[in-house]
């Protein structure tokens, strides 16, 4: 019945049957449905120090329902965390890295279906990757946010702050508006919780589209994650698992095209992270979907409006959203739009599963005639700078900004324009442009977010422009357009653009351009010649083997045969 019950008296049967009866499993749990528990602990980050508990809860469950789970650990980046060495350039590999882990450890072994717990920014893309590559039958566990506290400091007077506010407070402390003491004060009141960050970062973000595509339980996010809805879940996942693996119900038929676009829909009306872009990216060339995911934030993008306004686009809260009635409730508001047959991991149609879905809170998650805004959270620019597109995260540029104009102030790296901001090189009125930090330009996209939390930090986010092909965070604000496509080490006209050249961009048109005759843009580009990547370390590390590897951000930047893709 199950493809992890091999032919007794073959080599495979016997080797595996010793370990396992070693191991103290009974003879009548061998034919049962082998469960891989994809447990992504570890002790560096508080994104993952309370996944053993909900690991445990999982495992229990599967028993109970009469499957034999298996605890499978994989990487687990943290962007607080992992992005310390070299600039951050693991971050995006480990992404896949996740992926290729979980192909080892589960197609190695032949298991039968997979619970994988997901939490900071990379795991949940890679989780649903690896769903959508093995095809085999399983579930996500999204398992929560932090939360902040208040500040015991006689300037903030229990002023409440999270990670986010220590994140923007660099700018300040680097032009004199914050001490040190202030910024310790906060780091020991930001983060009183395990969970990913608040706010609707790229880790909360990826969970709602994990839930958004049918992946998880109806319910499942944002969720707080040192609360007990949490581990109610955790127990119900490992249930839904085994009844999955029963029936055979595949990830493929589950993400599909209709599961993809109800995700971009959804990440349209809260306004989420610009990663999600080519996280769903890689989801849909994983599961082998003819599909261009930018075109479809366009596409959506005319019809869906702000629905919501949790920080960084608003004063709102996660647990406000949670309570609000989370992701169910704000697709109940998008039923009109949505493709409410498609199927879900409850073995039931997404319209099924809206039929109980409440708003508890209008003020929170607002009505389609009563939105935040009639723009879309997430918007994509195209013009000569970005002639496959560039995202900007709508929902976050003050509505003052329709648009911005401004010389292009250029930088290799954010360590370089943070210190010219902290001795006053860069101006209100400048465009920063922060380059040759994507995929394949770091490689493994370097980031660009701790500058833009900078400016905030600064106070200066509604005066600077910022574009590049660089790492941004979910939680970033301002005038920020990200994931300039073709990223300036594949030969894009961002690897052209020159100190003092006028960068034009129209929020209301969905354009960027830089004021350069389209005759010296094209010269320009011709002359161009790619620089030697700084890999470090030797070729045979794991950047550089992911510098050789690495796809074009428009297709997710997943790993495939085409090799160094850019220009030559």
């Amino acid at each position: 019945m199950y493809r992890s019950n091999f032919t007794p008296g073959t080599t495979r049967w016997a080797v595996r049957r010793s370990q396992w009866r070693s191991m103290g499993i009974l003879e009548e749990d061998m034919e049962k449905p082998k469960i891989a528990v994809i447990n992504t602990s570890n002790k560096l980050s508080c994104c993952y120090v309370h996944l053993d508990e909900l690991s445990r809860l999982a495992q229990n469950s599967i028993w109970a329902a009469g499957g034999l789970p298996f605890e499978v650990g994989t990487v687990a980046p943290s962007d607080f965390v992992t992005s310390a060495g070299k600039k951050a350039r693991y971050l995006m590999p480990t992404r896949d890295l996740v992926v290729n882990e979980i192909e080892c450890m589960v197609e190695g072994a032949v298991l039968d279906g997979m619970i994988c717990l997901s939490s900071c920014d990379k795991t949940t893309p890679g989780h649903l990757m690896a769903a959508a590559r093995l095809n085999i039958p399983t579930i996500l566990l999204v398992c929560g946010y932090q939360i902040g506290g208040a500040c015991r400091n006689e300037k903030f007077e229990d002023q409440f702050f999270d990670i986010d506010d220590v994140y923007e407070s660099i700018g300040a402390l680097a032009t004199g508006r914050l001490t040190l003491k202030d910024l310790t004060d906060m780091t020991e009141a930001a983060v009183r919780t395990p969970g990913v960050c608040a706010g609707l970062g790229t880790a909360n973000s990826m969970h709602i589209v994990a839930e958004a595509l049918g992946m998880t339980l109806p319910g499942n996010s944002p969720i707080w994650a040192n609360g007990s809805r949490v581990k109610e879940y955790a127990r119900r996942a490992g249930d839904r698992i085994v009844k999955l693996t029963r029936d055979n119900v595949l990830p493929r038929s589950i993400i599909d095209q209709k599961a993809i676009e109800n995700a971009v829909m959804t990440v349209l009306a809260v306004g989420g992270s610009v990663n999600t872009v080519r996280h769903l990216s890689a989801i849909a060339t994983e599961a082998e979907l003819p599909l261009d995911v930018v075109k479809l934030y366009e596409k959506f993008g005319g019809d869906i409006r702000l629905l919501t306004s949790v920080r960084p686009n608003g004063p709102a809260r996660t647990e406000d959203l949670e309570e609000a009635g989370g992701t169910p409730a704000v697709m109940s508001r998008l039923r009109e739009f949505l493709h409410l047959d498609a199927l879900t991991v409850t073995q039931k149609t997404l319209g099924e599963n809206l039929a109980e879905a409440k708003v508890h809170d209008p003020k929170v998650i607002r009505a389609l005639d009563n939105p935040v805004s009639v723009k879309p959270g997430v918007g994509i620019l195209r013009g000569n700078l970005a002639p496959d597109g560039a995202i900007v995260k709508l929902s976050a540029v003050p509505d003052e900004k329709p648009g911005f104009r401004g010389p292009a102030n250029i930088f290799e790296g954010e360590d370089e324009a943070i210190e010219a901001l902290r001795k006053g090189g860069i101006k209100p009125g400048d465009v920063v442009v922060l380059r040759n930090m994507g995929p394949l330009g770091g490689p493994g996209t370097v980031f660009a977010c701790s500058f833009v939390a900078a400016l905030n930090g600064a106070g200066i986010a509604g005066e600077v422009a910022v574009v590049t092909d660089g790492e941004l965070s979910g939680l970033n604000r301002g005038i920020i357009v990200g994931q300039l496509m073709p990223e300036a080490a594949e030969g894009g006209p961002l690897a052209v653009v020159r100190q003092g050249d006028t960068i034009r961009l129209d929020f209301e048109k969905r354009a960027i351009d830089m004021e350069v005759p389209e005759g010296e843009i094209k010269a320009r580009l011709d002359a161009w010649k790619p620089a030697e990547l700084p890999l470090g370390g030797g070729p045979s590390t794991y950047l550089s083997q992911y510098a050789q590897l690495v796809q074009p951000i428009s297709r997710g930047a997943v790993l495939g045969k085409r090799g160094i893709h850019r220009k030559k």
